[in-house]
């Protein structure tokens, strides 16, 4: 009965409606009354159900944030003893052992190259081109023929200067003949002395007209040499400059075509002014330095020579001094003109230490490695470095023969880390871990034989 009292007071609360005028009535018949009342009435929906709204709301987002962190967590854990563990544990690293060798000392320069000979030929007389003998690329050698010039024009020039000199040739005679008569004449007191004089002075006068002659018959033959133009000197030519037909002039600036020399050719490059004094003392004691041209990128060997001389002064503006060497470009890989390295011998040092230039490293105090002692740690050794020959490298002071020195993964290494060597060449490494790890594999393989060995006689 106080259960069947409370239901009443609490759907008054909820909301103003007819009083029961029966409280005493049976259960049933109130709850049935009850129900129908409400079902009648309706029923309040904003304010049952906006909580649970809510409520659902948050516990989205509750269990959103709950799964992010968690995960978020978790990854953070397994990242963090990773990291840990990689700055603890023992570092995989390349080495190298420190070897003897001999190590050549080179001074390199950037330079270009230089014909020995480049000639431009032209035409020595004016006419017209008639034939162009030469095919463009094409060696020639001094003589060859070139070119022909319409000869015509000074063929008649030599016909009229040949044809002068024979009628002065015929008036010297003439003049000369008279001269003898005249003399005799004169020896028989006939005639005066001033005819003799007269005569012998004409004589002479057609004698200077002879030379003058003889030296047009010779210029209208030059020039009609000049008709055929030939090579001045060998090498090779280059592009065609005119065509057939045209007509040439001596004083065209392009000319007929160019001729380069290709063997030998001279290089010429630079060197610092800090490095004159070493290169002059070699040339004083009349040694020949050795000089290599290579490419753009300094990759590809392309011809070998000598150095032949330097020049008379250093330029002020670069502080360098140019040098000057021949190649014989016997397999003509040099073109003039074109840019090279080159890089002269000046001495070799002979059983020096030397590492892989790798393995070097850089700070603060200057050079430096990683040295791996006997028990797989390493240690920072300052080292003086020497010459350098492509990937090597000599060491003056701080390494000393058959050391281990870090080549690869040097990034993260520091004073006393514990390293595991992972060598490309096995040959060089002889660590007392990398021992221990070769003993161990062959006693897990020997008691494995064993133990299948036994389970076969068990079998049996």
């Amino acid at each position: 009965m106080q259960a069947f009292r409370r239901e009443p007071r609490r759907l008054k609360s909820r909301k103003k409606g007819p009083k029961l005028n029966n409280l005493a009535e049976p259960p049933e018949v109130a709850t049935a009354a009850q129900s129908e009342e409400i079902n009648v009435r309706p029923r309040p929906i904003t304010r049952m159900r906006l909580p649970l709204f809510w409520l659902a709301i948050i516990a989205l987002v509750g269990g959103g944030c709950f799964w992010w962190f968690s995960h978020v967590k978790i990854a953070s854990q397994q990242d963090t003893p990773k990291s840990l563990r990689g700055a603890n544990r023992p570092q995989s690293v390349a080495v190298a052992k420190v070897s003897v060798k001999d190590v050549a000392v080179y001074l390199s320069g950037l330079g270009s190259v230089t014909a020995l000979n480049t000639v431009a030929v032209h035409s020595r007389v004016d006419g017209q081109l008639m034939r162009v003998v030469f095919t463009e690329g094409q060696s020639v050698k001094v003589g060859d023929l070139l070119a022909e010039i319409d000869p015509r024009p000074y063929q008649v020039q030599l016909t009229q200067a040949q044809g002068q000199l024979a009628k002065d040739q015929a008036l010297v005679r003439n003049a000369q003949l008279d001269l003898q008569r005249y003399k005799t004449l004169f020896a028989q007191d006939s005639i005066a002395k001033q005819q003799v004089d007269t005569q012998s002075s004409l004589v002479r006068q057609y004698e200077g007209a002879i030379k003058a002659d003889q030296g047009q018959v010779d210029s209208a033959k030059l020039n009609l040499t000049y008709t055929n133009v030939t090579a001045p000197t060998g090498g090779r030519l280059g592009l065609r400059q005119v065509d057939p037909g045209n007509i040439v002039h001596a004083g065209d600036a392009n000319g007929i075509v160019v001729i380069t020399q290709f063997q030998p050719l001279n290089v010429i490059f630079t060197i610092p002014e800090d490095s004159v004094p070493t290169v002059m003392k070699k040339l004083q004691a009349g040694e020949k330095l050795a000089v290599d041209a290579f490419d753009r990128a300094g990759r590809v060997k392309l011809a070998s020579g000598v150095l032949v001389t330097v020049d008379s002064q250093i330029d002020a503006s670069t502080g360098t001094l140019k040098l000057k060497a021949q190649f014989p470009n016997e397999d003509s890989a040099l073109f003039p003109n074109q840019f090279v390295n080159a890089r002269m011998l000046l001495d070799v040092k002979r059983d020096v230490a030397t590492i892989p230039t790798a393995a070097i490293q850089r700070g603060t105090q200057g050079t430096f490695v990683y040295v791996i002692k006997g028990d797989n740690t390493v240690t920072v050794r300052p080292t003086k470095l020497g010459p350098i020959e492509g990937d090597n490298a000599a060491i003056e002071s701080g390494l000393t023969v058959g050391e281990l020195v870090v080549l690869d993964g040097a990034d993260k290494l520091k004073e006393g880390a514990h390293v595991i060597i992972a060598s490309r060449d096995r040959s060089q490494v002889n660590s007392p871990a990398a021992a221990a790890k070769e003993s161990d594999k062959k006693n897990d393989g020997s008691h494995h034989r064993r133990r299948e060995g036994a389970d076969a006689d068990k079998a049996n």
